[in-house]
């Protein structure tokens, strides 16, 4: 793959994710730099399986990596010890899943979260400003673990039709971002969403079931999910029947 970057003025298309920089490039994966967060041009993406990652001070950076880590839904492991939480937070009447009721303070706790090894947070302010737009357009929803009336814990996803992407999560309590995270299994499981999408390949997602795969079979499970009608976006106790029979 050639090394010059496309640049894109707002409103300008992406490039075809085959074009984004191959392993002898300086950073695999990139696609182009530039363009606009505003809610067309992110749907535009993420239906080619493209998405913003940048930092402060950087343009907008798009990128669509080879291979893609996904976590098919029906493969997802639930080790002993998150059963035992899961059990013990669904017999608790205090504790609850709730659906977008809270996605500005889900998406603020995710980009203040502290990072081992990372300076700052890829979530600057004008990620969190887009993606608050994205929801409000119907196209990024939060999972939120409730204790005690306070949240604790959840997720930010990206949804069109039954392609569903994880963005980040955090927790203000043992294993709330866990439990969240089996959340959106659950719900996933209940309404045929078949993956979710991880983007990058780290142990703990690999621990929990994720894998690799070709960027060309990604792509066309997107396309085809796009193309499905999403799930209602509420979590109903019963789901949890889909993890714990």
């Amino acid at each position: 793959m050639s090394s010059q970057l496309p640049w894109l003025e707002p409103g300008d298309p992406l490039p075809r994710p085959a074009s984004a920089w191959g392993s002898d490039d300086p950073a695999p994966g990139l696609l182009a730099a530039g363009g606009a967060l505003d809610v067309p041009t992110l749907c535009a993406a993420y239906a080619q399986a493209t998405f913003p990652w940048y930092g402060p001070g950087q343009p907008i950076l798009w990128w669509s990596p080879d291979p893609r880590m996904v976590l098919p839904v029906a493969q997802f492991r639930l080790h002993r010890s998150l059963r035992k939480t899961l059990q013990a937070f669904h017999a608790r009447a205090d504790c609850e899943i709730r659906v977008d009721s809270a996605f500005e303070a889900v998406i603020t706790a995710c980009a203040t979260k502290e990072r081992s090894g990372q300076a700052g947070t890829w979530i600057v302010p004008e990620m969190v400003e887009a993606y608050t737009d994205l929801h409000a357009a119907g196209h990024a929803h939060s999972v939120e673990t409730w204790v005690g009336g306070e949240l604790v814990g959840g997720l930010y996803c990206v949804a069109l039709g039954r392609a569903v992407f994880g963005e980040s999560m955090f927790a203000h309590a043992t294993d709330a971002s866990k439990i969240a995270l089996a959340a959106l299994v659950s719900l996933c499981r209940r309404h045929g969403v078949e993956m979710i999408d991880c983007q990058q390949n780290t142990r703990h997602l690999a621990s929990l079931g994720a894998l690799e795969m070709p960027r060309g079979r990604f792509l066309a499970h997107v396309e085809q999910a796009c193309r499905q009608p999403g799930p209602p976006w509420q979590f109903d106790p019963l789901y949890w029947n889909a993890l714990l029979p």
